[in-house]
């Protein structure tokens, strides 16, 4: 069995604005986390995928992130390595018990997010 999409993350310069037209336009349910951050949720039910909202790091353009559920970051991120494409987040530890993230890019430069 594959590894499945676990969420979603929209950036954007002005995450409050973009909460809003996101979850006025799909009827999503959004909680605040602090530091310009929200949690998104799509709905109940088989096939939900949550997500995110929050403001791009510094220096980065508002994007879309696909994350993908993982048992090892680090294992994941060196195949990619060997499969021609780069590393580009390390494994970094969430806090409030969020799990770890870390951020690849593929032979092309599309940027693909991996959870555990």
């Amino acid at each position: 069995m594959g590894q499945p999409v676990a969420m979603f993350e929209f950036t954007a310069r002005d995450s409050e604005k973009a909460t809003r037209f996101y979850t006025e336009l799909f009827d999503w349910k959004a909680q605040p986390i602090g530091d310009g951050y929200t949690l998104i949720d799509t709905g109940a039910g088989e096939g939900a995928i949550p997500g995110g909202i929050g403001e791009p790091q510094r220096g980065d353009v508002p994007r879309t992130t696909v994350y993908v559920r993982v048992d090892d970051l680090q294992a994941y991120l060196d195949k990619a390595v060997e499969l021609g494409g780069r590393a580009v987040v390390p494994p970094t530890a969430l806090p409030d018990g969020y799990g770890s993230f870390a951020v690849l890019a593929d032979p092309e430069g599309t940027l693909v997010g991996l959870w555990a």
